[in-house]
């Protein structure tokens, strides 16, 4: 109880005294040595109190400051994505400035619409897929054709908001409509799993059994209802070695993809499939003829043949 008096008697004696100085003060329009005594008094203690509130005042005003404050807000997120973009931008490599060309280019010419889009992580055991740094905030779902500059890669398969899980087209579990180069020829590539040694090899199985294959010869994806989960006339691979004969009930062939899935890049999610199917039109350029020896035997004065060379060319698309 002591303890208690003694505090409110010293503030009634310190409102008393500030009560008389704003009196004097006002009496004396601001000039009067009493107010001298009292900002000497109550200075300390007002300056300590602007420091601890300044920090909170100025926070507060420039949250709810309206306008001013949102022209601020909206300037420092215009500036993060700039700086964003430009990080972004000088990250990429020569290599990845190659492949980001490439790809444009296909999707140019295939009339693809696509969400650009780097290999961040690769599927562990022997799952033959790769994830993403594009999501649903980029435009990215389920069920979307993903290829990069030199065709087919896979399809979406999984999607967060940040990234997505592609599944490549060697996946054994992968089933892609293609299509014969040139033709109308259609049949199923599946993939054969991950390579231990050699390159990757995907399968064909033509639906015609009497269609004669040739090494050389061109897929492109056939195409699937609504573009999903595969879009029309993106490069597969081409026909390397032809496992069935002529008359069979199938047809089926080994195929090299054009894409090389051991140094995946930057690949391209289609978002929205070609407005006319761009057939042949997207193929890379076919194999030029690879000239060959023949050896024709003439009777010649010595009785030594001789070797004439002639030019033949390989099967293409």
């Amino acid at each position: 109880m002591h303890d208690t008096r003694r505090v409110r008697l010293v503030l009634g004696v310190l409102l008393i005294a500030a009560v008389a100085l704003i009196t004097v003060d006002f009496r004396d329009g601001g000039s009067s040595p009493v107010r001298s005594v009292g900002a000497g008094i109550f200075g300390p203690v007002e300056r300590v109190t602007s420091d601890v509130t300044s920090p909170v005042s100025s926070l507060f005003d420039w949250v709810t400051g309206g306008p001013s404050a949102n022209s601020k807000i909206s300037a420092l997120q215009k500036a993060n994505a700039q700086l964003r973009a430009e990080l972004s931008s000088a990250q990429l490599s020569r290599a990845d400035q190659a492949q980001l060309s490439s790809l444009l280019q296909l999707a140019g010419r295939g009339g693809y619409r696509i969400v650009a889009a780097s290999v961040i992580a690769a599927g562990q055991d022997y799952a033959n897929s790769v994830t993403l740094d594009v999501g649903s905030r980029d435009g990215v779902h389920a069920q979307e054709t993903v290829l990069n500059g030199d065709g087919l890669v896979g399809t979406v398969t999984q999607v967060s908001r940040d990234t997505s899980t592609v599944l490549l087209a060697t996946d054994a579990s992968s089933v892609v409509g293609a299509r014969m180069a040139a033709s109308d020829q259609i049949g199923a590539v599946t993939g054969t799993g991950k390579s231990l040694s050699g390159p990757y090899l995907l399968r064909l199985r033509l639906f015609d059994g009497n269609v004669v294959l040739h090494p050389g010869q061109s897929l492109v994806t056939f195409g699937s209802v609504q573009d999903r989960p595969f879009v029309p006339g993106v490069p597969i691979g081409q026909v390397t070695q032809v496992q069935g004969n002529a008359g069979s009930l199938t047809q089926t062939a080994l195929v090299r993809p054009f894409v090389n899935f051991t140094s995946l890049g930057i690949v391209g999610v289609v978002i929205a499939g070609p407005a006319q199917n761009p057939r042949d039109s997207v193929l890379p350029p076919g194999p030029k003829p690879v000239p060959t020896v023949t050896v024709t035997v003439t009777p010649g004065a010595s009785g030594v043949p001789s070797a004439q060379p002639s030019a033949r060319a390989t099967p293409g698309g």
